[in-house]
């Protein structure tokens, strides 16, 4: 099948929530995509839009989103995860709390069984590369994706060992590229809209190396963009700063909430100036 529009959703851990409510606007807008591409916490969103790209996903993420913090899939208390790690040496949480919830909310167990084409990247430790699951088991990928080093442990899929997608792609735009997608939605969660600057102190240095490794595949495929294709890079309403540790805190329900809605009417407002 032809792919014209395709959404692209990069990771962001909590800050993913803002990618619900630009999902929220673009289904508004009847917007719905031949593709699906998304990297860790993105893949989640945009596994659950895959499945059924509707209204009813949304709210189901929504509702996802808003008892994330009850769910104990990142751990539960501090010695729980302490205990983890001096079990496993490597990572604070095990994902079995994360596959039973995927397995719960996700309508189909393989990733050709979706509704709408869909990928996942994950870093493959053998290879030192990006690895996109297209077909196969659709639980097993996402956790592939979403396997944040230190948090989670490596997944291991027909031998290979991976972790989180953000490492090698973050917002893999140039993955919905290849597939010839001409108009291509980037759901994103407010890093990109902020510009670097110089570090200015020593934790910044270490703060703008990580953008500059999370950022540059990103913006070379805007700056190499084929005059054909229409990139629209959706607003959270609520840009990050590199230099803003809040960005890193664990989120609540009412936090989550507030991105959602911050999201959802700054990207109403975009494809409203855009169609007018």
């Amino acid at each position: 099948m032809e792919t014209e529009t395709a959404f692209v959703l990069g990771g962001g851990g909590d800050l993913g929530a803002h990618e619900v409510g630009m999902l929220g606007a673009l289904i508004d807008f009847g917007i719905i995509p031949d593709l699906v591409v998304g990297t860790s916490i993105g893949s989640i969103n945009g596994a659950m839009i895959a499945a059924d790209p509707s209204a009813r996903s949304v709210e189901a993420l929504t509702e996802l989103w808003t008892t994330l913090d009850h769910s104990g899939v990142f751990g539960g208390s501090v010695f729980s995860k302490v205990t983890t790690l001096a079990r496993s040496g490597t990572h604070l949480s095990d994902n079995r709390v994360l596959r039973e919830l995927l397995e719960q909310i996700l309508p189909v167990r393989h990733i050709e069984d979706l509704a709408v084409s869909f990928e996942c990247v994950a870093a493959s430790i053998e290879h030192a590369t990006a690895h996109y699951f297209s077909a196969g088991p659709l639980v097993d990928a996402i956790l592939a994706s979403s396997a944040v080093p230190g948090m989670f442990p490596p997944v291991e899929i027909d031998g290979e060992h991976f972790l989180d997608g953000g490492l090698v792609s973050s917002i893999p735009l140039d993955r919905a590229i290849t597939h010839g997608a001409t108009t291509i939605y980037v759901l994103q969660v407010g890093r990109v809209e902020a510009p670097l600057a110089p570090p200015s102190n020593p934790w910044e240095v270490a703060m703008v190396a990580f953008e500059i490794s999370r950022r540059h595949r990103f913006t070379e495929a805007l700056r190499n963009l084929p005059d054909n294709i229409a990139v629209h890079v959706l607003p959270t309403g609520d840009p990050k700063s590199f230099n803003d540790v809040s960005q890193y805190r664990r989120g609540n329900s009412e936090s989550i909430e507030r991105r959602i809605d911050r999201s959802y009417e700054a990207s109403v407002d975009y494809l409203n100036a855009f169609e007018s």
